[in-house]
């Protein structure tokens, strides 16, 4: 739990962040606000997730501001390593782009490796997982073992586990991490979208329909990206319930040989 008054330290660098996201210049300013307040990696997590994806939604993604030479230089300070890292990485991470991302991971100095935060080890594991290779489950199950219930952290393995469909019970192992306190709200229709995905998969319907509509409720007015991935979703619900409750039937004709 963050104290409220570093809270409101993180809000400021957030919104100072956001301000200008065409000034290339935000990623490093960011990066001096972490390392005066001397975050943690959760707080940096926090911060950088909203941050990239804001400046994502501008336009202005931190992929065009920072280099992969600059994620992956030796030689930064550990907090602007970990900024630069978290703010690009969780940037290819909104862009799908999962083997790019496991390549510049495995780009990273050696020592940087075994001291890698839970953030970024999960940000491997979506890379992974999202992949459907197996060892991505072996990395989400030890950054579940440490990160505790850092919501962050979470969203992204639950992210990771929703793209991998051909994981083996990927399906249930995400129904099972949306059921952890951080993630089992309720009110995040994030949460609510994977999960009715997975009980698609799981061909549990009806449920998959109610949490798509308890999504639709809880969304803010003009969020239009989630809203058409939701509305998506329920047409693939209504269609897969539409196959499974009426299965074509296959037409013979000729003569058999």
């Amino acid at each position: 739990m963050i104290r409220p008054g570093r809270a409101l330290t993180l809000l400021r660098a957030k919104a100072r962040a956001t301000a200008h996201p065409a000034d290339p210049s935000w990623p490093v300013r960011l990066a001096g606000d972490l390392r005066e307040l001397d975050a943690d990696w959760r707080e940096s997590a926090q911060v950088c997730a909203d941050v990239a994806w804001t400046a994502r939604a501008t336009g202005h993604s931190v992929l065009g501001l920072l280099s992969p030479d600059q994620v992956t230089a030796a030689g930064l300070d550990p907090v602007t390593a970990r900024t630069f890292r978290h703010l690009y990485l969780s940037a290819l991470r909104y862009d799908f782009r999962c083997p790019t991302l496991q390549a510049l991971i495995e780009r990273l100095p050696d020592r940087a490796h075994p001291a890698l935060d839970s953030y970024s080890r999960a940000l491997y594991a979506f890379a992974l997982l999202g992949q459907s290779r197996p060892e991505g489950l072996d990395l989400m199950d030890e950054v579940l073992a440490e990160a505790g219930e850092h919501a962050k952290t979470l969203h992204v393995l639950l992210h990771g586990l929703w793209l991998g469909q051909d994981l083996d019970q990927g399906a249930e192992r995400l129904l099972a991490l949306s059921a952890r306190p951080a993630l089992n709200t309720g009110t995040d229709p994030i949460v609510l979208f994977r999960v009715a995905g997975a009980l698609r998969r799981l061909g549990r319907y009806d449920e998959g329909l109610a949490a798509i509509d308890r999504a639709l409720d809880l969304l803010p007015p003009g969020d239009f990206a989630v809203h058409a991935d939701l509305v998506r979703e329920r047409s693939l619900t209504c269609a897969a319930r539409d196959i499974h409750q009426h299965p074509p039937t296959r037409a013979f004709g000729g003569t058999p040989t």
